[in-house]
């Protein structure tokens, strides 16, 4: 089942061009690997030291195989050196039955 990773840096604005090139290297070796279908970087439109990353995976256990990986950990570990802490990840996949708006009263689509 598809799944999301939801990824939440905050970093200093000295740090951002080594922070963005190893999150750059991250998505490179992530691209490569079984089950990866996209990542975005985001930057927030009201603190401009907070990030946001969304990796896009077939499932969960081809996240999980990334995450365990040493090509992984040993660019992750560079990114908390910047951060001065560890990474914080979030795993959303989507419900096993969707929830059609159509049934809701008012809902004209979009």
């Amino acid at each position: 089942m598809l799944v999301k990773v939801l990824i939440k840096r905050k970093v200093k604005q000295e740090k951002e061009a080594a922070l963005l090139d190893l999150i750059t290297q991250l998505r490179t070796l992530a691209s490569k690997q079984p089950g990866y279908i996209s990542g975005e970087t985001l930057r927030s439109a009201d603190n401009p030291e907070e990030y946001l990353v969304i990796s896009t995976w077939q499932a969960v256990d081809d996240w999980k195989k990334w995450f365990k990986s040493k090509q992984r950990a040993s660019l992750q570990d560079k990114i908390d050196e910047i951060l001065g802490k560890k990474t914080a990840y979030e795993v959303y996949q989507y419900p096993e039955k969707s929830v059609s708006l159509r049934k809701f009263k008012g809902y004209e689509g979009g």
